[in-house]
């Protein structure tokens, strides 16, 4: 059996590993605090105000503030998984408590951060209703959507897209529920799991290899992990900021919308 045959048929259920990433401390971004952070040093309270009860978008913010809010996000982000990428690497770290799971999952949970961030400041609604709470079907499809963006997926890219029209067109405070569980939607994101799950055990043997070295375990580690963390979220950040939803003149007088899908 070949190597590539080998992770095929050890292919993770992309899905569960995303619950399981949702679910550690500090994952989940509350929607109005981090805009309100993002936002403090270039908008009024007004215009912060309006970006939180609706969107950035709604609230006229330029798009120049959103870029320098979403690569300073990125800049973040893409540090503090790199440092604990690397950290896991060394015997005796992360490596004591499940090895490379815990680092998968970890590795997970900072592109689910991230993928927040981004959509918070490209004015989509809040993905998630609290803390404690289990994840939705339509937060998880739409997260699924993301990190497939992030890993170059061009079915999701169409994916986001279509969903970015469905909540603009309706002046949506929560995402299209039917569409991403049932609707049009839903069979991109079986696909895009699918395709999820190879991606994510093939990074799981790469990282697998790195922490076999002694000495140089952990600089392999987080060297694999900048390599990729950093281009695939300025992937996702791109996509983003290239839909409708993000202009100000986005809404639709009058939108034909049908079991929560827009009719052309």
């Amino acid at each position: 059996m070949t190597e590539t045959q080998e992770v095929e048929n050890l292919g993770i259920n992309f899905t569960q590993v995303l619950d399981a990433a949702a679910k550690l401390p500090g994952v989940r971004i509350n929607r109005g605090t981090y805009l309100r952070t993002a936002l403090k040093r270039h908008c009024t309270e007004e215009q912060i105000e309006k970006a939180i009860a609706e969107s950035p978008a709604a609230a006229g913010i330029p798009h120049k503030v959103l870029t320098e809010a979403a690569n300073t996000s990125i800049k973040y982000e893409t540090s503090k998984v790199t440092g604990l990428s690397a950290l896991s690497g060394i015997p005796g770290g992360l490596a004591m408590i499940g090895t490379v799971p815990a680092d998968l999952i970890q590795y997970l949970g900072h592109m689910l951060r991230i993928s927040q961030k981004l959509a918070y400041i490209y004015s989509w609604p809040d993905l998630f209703a609290g803390e404690g709470e289990e994840v939705d079907e339509a937060t998880e499809s739409m997260l699924v959507l993301f990190i497939g963006v992030m890993f170059g997926v061009q079915i999701a890219q169409s994916g986001v897209t279509k969903v970015a029209a469905m909540v603009a067109a309706n002046v949506a405070k929560k995402l299209p529920q039917k569409a991403l569980t049932q609707g049009v939607i839903y069979p991109i994101v079986k696909k895009v799991a699918g395709y999820l799950g190879v991606s994510m055990t093939k990074k799981l043997f790469a990282s697998g290899v790195a922490k076999a070295i002694p000495v140089v375990g952990a600089l392999l580690s987080g060297g694999l992990t900048l390599s990729t963390f950093l281009p695939m979220s300025n992937r996702l950040q791109k996509h983003l900021a290239s839909l409708e939803l993000t202009k100000p003149d986005h809404r639709p007088d009058e939108p034909q919308v049908v079991n929560g899908e827009v009719v052309k």
